[in-house]
């Protein structure tokens, strides 16, 4: 008998939110998210997943609530919803545990919070202050661990480029009926 594909028989409350996020490449769209990707080719470009595949998984997401499709001019921004921010902690602990035992060369990103200019604890809490930032109040830059040369897509470069907020759009968005160039879908 083949492995199912599903959790559906499980009587868990992780096994329910597996269902939602973990197939693979879903945490990987919604981390792109809280770094502030909007665009259906920047996450393409940033990830290098299939066009199917990330179709359906941001079809996923908007169904189950954790992002929202809206309209700016003539593309689509996916934006997370309240439901979906509340997935940062989880998405923060993977990437911490991520660089504790398979960074070898030190952080590739580092996190810190925006108010204090104090970068957070492995738990996502603030030395200086003793809060958890909100992710809005999170700032993100290169780590001592990136490699540079690694990737050229959009995303990596504007991550690059220094410390930048949370849930902002990393790069500046054309006016409304103005053509974007760098459109690919």
């Amino acid at each position: 008998m083949g492995l199912g594909r599903d959790y559906t028989g499980q009587d868990c409350s992780l096994a329910r939110a597996l269902e939602v996020v973990g197939e693979r490449w879903t945490l990987l769209v919604l981390r792109d998210c809280f770094y502030g990707v909007r665009h259906f080719r920047d996450f393409q470009a940033h990830l290098d997943i299939p066009r199917a595949v990330l179709t359906a998984r941001l079809k996923t997401l908007v169904s189950e609530g954790l992002l929202e499709r809206h309209p700016h001019g003539t593309e689509v921004h996916y934006l997370l919803t309240e439901r979906g921010i509340e997935l940062w902690p989880a998405v923060y602990t993977l990437a911490q545990w991520g660089e504790r035992w398979f960074s070898p060369g030190g952080a590739r990103r580092i996190f810190s919070h925006a108010t204090c200019d104090t970068d957070l604890t492995a738990t996502g809490s603030c030395p200086a202050c003793g809060t958890t930032p909100a992710p809005a109040d999170i700032a993100i830059r290169q780590g001592p661990g990136a490699d540079p040369t690694l990737r050229e897509d959009p995303v990596s470069e504007a991550l690059r480029r220094g410390p930048h907020r949370l849930l902002t759009a990393l790069s500046p968005e054309p006016a409304y009926g103005e053509p974007n160039s760098s459109a690919r879908s």
